[in-house]
């Protein structure tokens, strides 16, 4: 046996251990938001397909905010890039896979041209589009440090948010080939990503044996009461949730890597790095551009399942709300992200909608007042309801208000989030304790323990 065998055990067996408890807690939490969920249904009066599709939507947002967020923490939490400007990033790979997969020759007049290139296609140059912009903004601004990288990468994404909704984009032609941005009007997405599902339900990519196996799985789901819509989108929320999957695991590979081992070198002390023989501004530059990569691919499979985008849909906010998850979940953590993202949705992005729903169902909310000055007044007299309705009435203002709060008390209180605590040495293997070892191996044999 070799000497090499009980290192190779050890570092197996903690890295199975490691992510069978990873696995476990992004269950367990998933499973707690499902029983709120499930509760807020029944306050609802949902029927089974009703419930069906509130889960879904929270399985999906919390899918897409994860993998938003997995690409923010290679950057951020690995590196130390302060990047704020995900929201261009994302809006350059929905746009990039909209003109990618629209139609040479629009049915409707007002639809904007395009590349008529297959959906995979397009999806696949979305990405790649957001990875070469990642890389353009990289190349300048990534000599510079902490806020000044953060104002001209919030720049660039109001740059191309405004780039986006110009009247000069709206329809150009380059090397004979019309296409465009639809200006603020939007783009029309002809290559929505859920259109795969739908394709596949409908027709099977016109392959018999797709064909007979679609139809085998609407029927499955239609002998447990699931209609055919409520199959269609809880198979695109399959889908995504496989995408966070790939995702989770390839930013688990790298930051294992040597690769990611001198990420959190550089995020620590770069000069230090530096004199040790790394290109440390390379090694930005593969960060960012695979984070902004991640980015477009998030945003596509989210934004680009809508049908049509907007400028506005881009705003600071999309930024705010990615940063915010992982925050609450833990810098350097991907498991602390992927548990951001489904606390953020559940309780701070749907959760607040839901109550109101349910309280509105159970309780008689008289009409609100005009004024928070009205809605105070009433507490005077003794009676709370006018200010209760009058936070319902303004609770999507309330909720950034909720946000600001929350992000505050985060700050104070847990400032490295809720896995952030947890260290990741530089080392894959367990070189804390010694093995014992007979004389007969002699001096200088010990191996690492795999305790």
């Amino acid at each position: 046996m070799s000497r090499l065998d009980p290192i190779v055990d050890g570092v197996r067996e903690r890295l199975t251990d490691d992510s069978r408890s990873d696995a476990s807690i992004i269950v367990g939490t998933m499973l707690a938001v499902y029983a709120l969920y499930l509760l807020f249904g029944l306050g609802m009066g949902f029927n089974f397909n009703g419930q069906i599709n509130a889960l879904q939507r929270i399985t999906f947002l919390t899918a897409v905010f994860a993998m938003a967020g997995l690409a923010l923490n290679l950057q951020w939490g690995y590196t130390g890039l302060f990047n704020v400007g995900i929201a261009g990033f994302m809006a350059i790979g929905v746009y990039a896979m909209g003109i990618a997969t629209a139609p040479v020759d629009p049915e409707s007049a007002s639809a904007v041209p395009g590349l008529g290139l297959p959906v995979p296609i397009g999806i696949g140059l979305g990405i790649l589009a957001a990875a070469v912009a990642g890389l353009l903004i990289s190349l300048p601004a990534l000599r510079l440090k902490a806020d000044y990288l953060a104002i001209v990468t919030l720049g660039f994404s109001e740059i191309i948010r405004l780039s986006f909704s110009s009247s000069t984009l709206t329809e150009f032609t380059v090397g004979g080939a019309t296409m465009g941005t639809g200006g603020n009007s939007g783009l029309n997405l002809a290559g929505d990503p859920s259109k795969l599902v739908r394709t596949f339900y409908e027709t099977g990519f016109g392959v018999a044996a797709l064909d007979g196996i679609s139809d085998g799985i609407i029927a499955a789901f239609a002998s447990v009461g699931i209609e055919r819509p409520v199959a269609v989108n809880l198979t695109y929320t399959v889908l995504v949730v496989g995408l966070l999957i790939l995702v989770y695991f390839l930013i688990q590979r790298l930051g294992n890597s040597p690769f990611g081992r001198t990420l959190r070198a550089i995020r620590e002390d770069e000069e230090t790095t530096r004199a040790l023989g790394k290109n440390t501004q390379l090694m930005k530059a593969k960060s960012f551009v695979i984070g902004c990569g991640l980015l477009g691919l998030a945003a596509i499979f989210w934004q680009g399942s809508r049908g049509l985008t907007t400028p506005d849909t881009y705003l600071i906010e999309l930024t705010v709300f990615v940063w915010i998850v992982v925050i609450i979940g833990g810098t350097g953590s991907n498991t602390g992200t992927v548990l951001g993202a489904a606390l953020f949705v559940s309780l701070l992005q749907e959760g607040p909608r839901f109550l109101r729903s349910v309280i509105q169902n159970t309780v008689d909310v008289p009409r609100a007042p005009a004024s928070i000055g009205e809605a105070v007044g009433a507490l005077g007299g003794g009676d709370p309801f006018p200010l209760v309705s009058y936070v319902f009435d303004q609770l999507a203002a309330l909720q950034f208000v909720v946000l600001g709060f929350v992000l505050i008390v985060i700050v104070q209180q847990r400032p490295k989030g809720l896995m952030g605590h947890r260290k990741e040495p530089a080392s894959t293997l367990d070189l804390t304790k010694p093995r014992p070892t007979s004389d007969s191996e002699g001096p200088g044999s010990e191996v690492p323990s795999d305790d």
